[in-house]
């Protein structure tokens, strides 16, 4: 409600279109939050934050194609937001596409190389790929860097069924005595 009222006062103010969007998509109105993002773009077209939410969006929705769309124009305007990076290559991997979602998620550790989501990602890919050798290197350098939340992920995630059996997985997933 505090958006819109400064909205009435400035129908432009692009902020207000932005933080109204992240409220919306807080609130699960994810249509409503895309047409927020739009808003906001179409005063500030260059906002990378704006065009990497709008993705997230969209993403959720299931409308993945267009997600990469939105996480391609953050990295217009961008290039090295390591979210947008890490989005994209999640969405990629989502479609099927493996390769291009490593190579994204490279991308994201070339800018941020303490990306724990990004290692993440890499290890969930390698091991839909039955590449066992990179994504218990993968899942290695994520655990170091969050160890709690990795290992939890690890855990239940369908990604690593796999390799789930292998020795090596389970010691990376046990807590250590």
């Amino acid at each position: 409600a505090s958006y819109d009222q400064a909205l009435k006062f400035k129908p432009d103010y692009h902020q207000a279109w932005y933080n109204r969007g992240n409220a919306l998509i807080n609130l699960g109105r994810t249509e409503e939050a895309i047409a927020s993002y739009d808003q906001a773009l179409k005063s500030k077209p260059d906002d990378h934050q704006a065009w990497n939410n709008r993705g997230i969006a969209l993403d959720d929705l299931g409308r993945t194609e267009e997600a990469i769309a939105s996480y391609d124009q953050a990295l217009k305007f961008k290039p090295d937001y390591h979210q947008a990076w890490n989005n994209r290559g999640y969405a990629l991997n989502d479609l099927g596409r493996t390769e291009e979602a490593i190579a994204s998620f490279d991308q994201a550790l070339k800018f941020k190389p303490d990306d724990h989501q990004a290692w993440y990602n890499k290890a969930c890919c390698y091991a839909v790929q039955g590449n066992i050798e990179q994504a218990l290197e993968n899942l290695q350098q994520t655990i170091n860097l969050s160890p709690d939340e990795c290992r939890e992920w690890a855990k239940t995630n369908s990604d690593f069924d796999s390799i789930r059996e292998d020795e090596r997985f389970q010691a990376l997933i046990q807590l250590p005595l």
